[in-house]
């Protein structure tokens, strides 16, 4: 969503269970949804556990489906969603995609703006995991270190890059939250506002 910033801090949070429960993962998790690296070229130098996605088709009605990551992380990530949006965003409106993303040791994800509808109308939100001091987050020209511990909203219709320069993973959880209202896409029939946990 363009928010009229590049990137908006929406202060602490506790995501010390969510940062033990996604760093206990196994590495084989990080290739079980080879989805968005597949799809996405600009996030081919990444690894994803998901937890909810939709590829968008079907708009403004898409499918949204739980990840091969649900049923690990779902009963951390959710608690800290559910924080989150009740803090800073009306509620009522439905998490579209959950993930924890891996950006490898010397990897790039590269300059890109998202462009599908889905991501006009959706809050997109960053809780970094791991960083270190040289990741550098770029939005619009502008370069950005993202703290653990912290949350923000991304931008996402600026063109945006990371860099990992650094010589160990960065490890961030985004979720994409649509909000109700005249940006929303119409309800369907039978399906139920999020959360809790089996409404995402």
């Amino acid at each position: 969503m363009d928010i009229d910033v590049p990137l908006r801090e929406l202060g602490e949070v506790d995501s010390q269970a969510l940062r033990e429960a996604v760093l206990a993962q196994e590495e084989a998790a990080w290739l079980e949804s080879q989805y968005r690296q597949q799809t996405y070229h600009h996030h081919d130098q990444t690894r994803s556990i998901v937890l909810v996605f939709t590829d968008g088709s079907n708009w403004p009605r898409p499918a949204v489906h739980q990840g091969p990551g649900w049923e690990r992380l779902w009963d951390v990530a959710v608690p800290l969603m559910q924080e989150i949006i009740k803090k800073h965003y009306p509620q009522g409106g439905e998490v579209i995609r959950a993930m924890a993303a891996k950006l490898l040791p010397g990897g790039k994800i590269k300059t890109h703006a998202d462009v599908h509808a889905s991501f006009r109308c959706g809050h997109r939100i960053h809780v970094p995991i791991t960083t270190n001091h040289r990741v550098w987050f770029t939005i619009d020209g502008r370069p950005y270190q993202l703290d653990v511990g912290q949350a923000y909203e991304v931008n996402n219709q600026k063109q945006h890059s990371v860099a990992n320069k650094g010589t160990k993973e960065r490890i961030t959880f985004i979720f994409d939250y649509i909000p109700p209202g005249p940006l929303a896409y119409p309800p369907q029939p039978g399906r139920t506002q999020p959360p809790p946990n089996d409404d995402l």
